[in-house]
């Protein structure tokens, strides 16, 4: 398992990075921004408060915003070109560079040690993870719950062959769970807090001591290779927007659920789960790095996505502002 580390300067090690496009090409002309989210965290308190916005209205930039449910859907938009920049968790970026998606590596979020469960209802048989064996289980393929039941399976002796998998987002999966149609449900914050509310629920394991996770902040290939100081710019204003909520986690909870719609007490939970940090935002680091090309290996191992990935050749680093 890959264990926690400490987080960087944003910039560090863009030595390291790829070629930034020369001072010829880099014109940075587009005209508009288009982002990628999903309810919650920083991206929800800077679209509440129009700090990218106001970032970017000097360029004559407009900005504008689609919400997804899941990483692999924002990634597929945007590898298409249908947005330009969005972020999720570790896995779905597999999935979309497997898939020849043009998109890039453009900064990493650390995330929390118990952001993510699996989720049995309260009178069920399953008491371990061992249990898990001939159940149904649901889970997001390609998403971040996919490497956490891996990880959680393995760390059972057992393999995915050993269970009956559903590929089920959370707007099927909340309902199949609450109607018994599934055993056991793996799935992340804000869903993770709100089905754990009910008291028919227990948290079967979180992620903490099987497997470490981070978030990763994307942008399309031509639009980052086209506009390099726009990307830099949001990045650095979202690092800002979320250092700021980190030092207020009450006031910045109820900022969030007035944007997401989440109660402020499952957004609270949400903040403050172990190693949460809104404004951690760093670059790609050599360790970072290697950390999600252990993962990408261990996907092509099993099969689970079509060829090998070499990370290193898809991370990008913005120029210094």
């Amino acid at each position: 398992m890959l264990t926690r580390r400490q987080t960087f300067p944003l910039f560090a090690g863009a030595a390291a990075a790829l070629a930034l496009p020369s001072a010829a090409r880099a014109q940075d002309s587009a005209t508009e921004f288009r982002i990628g989210w999903q309810k919650g965290g920083t991206f929800a308190l800077a679209k509440t408060s129009g700090a990218i916005e106001a970032r970017l209205a000097p360029r004559g930039i407009t900005v504008t915003w689609a919400e997804f449910t899941s990483g692999p859907p924002l990634l597929e938009a945007l590898g298409a070109h249908a947005i330009d920049f969005g972020s999720t968790g570790d896995v779905p970026p597999l999935f979309a560079h497997a898939a020849g998606g043009d998109l890039v590596y453009v900064a990493a979020t650390p995330g929390s040690l118990d952001g993510s469960a699996i989720l049995v209802k309260q009178d069920s048989p399953i008491q371990s993870l061992a249990d898990l064996k001939g159940k149904r289980v649901a889970f997001k393929r390609g998403s971040s719950s996919h490497n956490f039941i891996l990880a959680a399976l393995r760390s059972a002796d057992l393999t995915l062959a050993d269970i009956t998998p559903l590929d089920l987002g959370p707007p099927d999966a909340a309902p199949a769970f609450a109607n018994n149609q599934i055993d056991a449900w793996v799935i992340w914050d804000p869903y993770y807090a709100i089905a754990a509310q009910d008291p028919e629920t227990r948290v079967l394991t979180t992620t903490e001591g099987i497997v470490d996770s981070w978030g990763f902040l994307q942008a399309n290939g031509a639009y980052a290779r086209d506009n390099p100081t726009i990307v830099a710019e949001v990045i650095d204003e979202l690092k800002k927007v979320g250092a700021a909520a980190q030092s207020d986690l009450d006031a910045t909870a109820e900022t969030i659920s007035a944007s997401t719609g989440v109660p402020v007490p499952i957004t609270r939970i949400t903040l403050g789960r172990k190693g949460a940090d809104l404004g951690a935002i760093q670059s790609l680091d050599e360790e970072v790095i290697a950390y999600q090309q252990a993962l990408a290996d261990t996907f092509f191992a099993e099969k689970i996505i079509p060829r090998q990935l070499t990370i290193s050749d898809i991370v990008w680093y913005p120029p210094a502002l």
